[in-house]
Parts: structure tokens; C-alpha cells; sequence
């Protein structure tokens, strides 16, 4: 019988757990990569979908009236001001399911609601 070396035993579970390890790590990243993929679609769709909301029944102003932000606010919106008869500006911001307004949005929505809101021109 021949004799077994101890260190091709540690040589060998060493290659061994290091492949399962491998294969284990890989099978995590494709599950990540996966949620990263899906997520981005569904952000993708999303975006699409508030370029279009202004065509949605759900929304009551003139499509004219809506100006498009995207970041922080949804849409700015000069209630009338197609027709020339300017009745009210409006932040519309347009959630969905589960989602909820970021801190960001929340100091935006405090700052209307406190009125302090101004106008300015700047001049070149």
C-alpha cells in the first residue's frame, strides 16, 4: 500500500473548496446582475411613463400646460397659461405603488407649502 502524503490531502481540499467558493461567488453575481438589470428596465419604463403622463385621464391639466422636470418635481404646470389665462402653477409629482417621496422631495414640498417661492430675471 502506498503511503498518502498529508500535504496532497491539504493541496486538494484546498483546490476543492477554493472551486466551490468560485462557483458559489459566481452564481451571486449573476443573481445581482440580474436584480441590476431588472432594476434599471423597470426605472427605464418608469421614466418613459412620466413623459407620457401628461396624456393619462388621471391627470386634469392641459398637456401644453406641463412642463417636464424629472428631477425632484415631476412636472412644473402653468394651469391655463396655453389659453392665456394663467389660474395656478402646480408641482406635480408622480408616484406609484409603495414609492415615497425622498428627503429631497419632502424639502421641496415644505418650501411651497411655506410660500416661500420667488421670481427672478436675470439680465446678460
Amino acid at each position: 500500500m502506498e503511503k498518502i502524503y498529508w500535504w496532497w490531502i491539504v493541496i486538494v481540499s484546498f483546490f476543492l473548496w477554493y472551486f466551490i467558493w468560485k462557483i458559489i461567488k459566481y452564481t451571486e453575481l449573476r443573481k445581482e446582475r440580474q436584480k441590476s438589470v431588472k432594476k434599471s428596465r423597470s426605472v427605464i419604463l418608469w421614466e418613459s411613463y412620466e413623459t407620457l403622463a401628461p396624456f393619462m385621464q388621471d391627470i386634469n391639466y392641459h398637456p401644453k400646460d406641463m412642463n417636464f422636470l424629472w428631477k425632484w418635481v415631476d412636472y412644473v404646470i402653468f394651469d391655463g397659461l396655453s389659453n392665456w389665462n394663467l389660474k395656478q402653477i402646480v408641482f406635480l409629482e408622480i408616484k406609484t405603488g409603495k414609492s415615497r417621496q425622498n428627503l429631497n422631495e419632502k424639502q421641496i414640498e415644505k418650501i411651497i407649502k411655506d410660500k416661500k417661492i420667488k421670481y427672478e430675471i436675470v439680465r446678460w
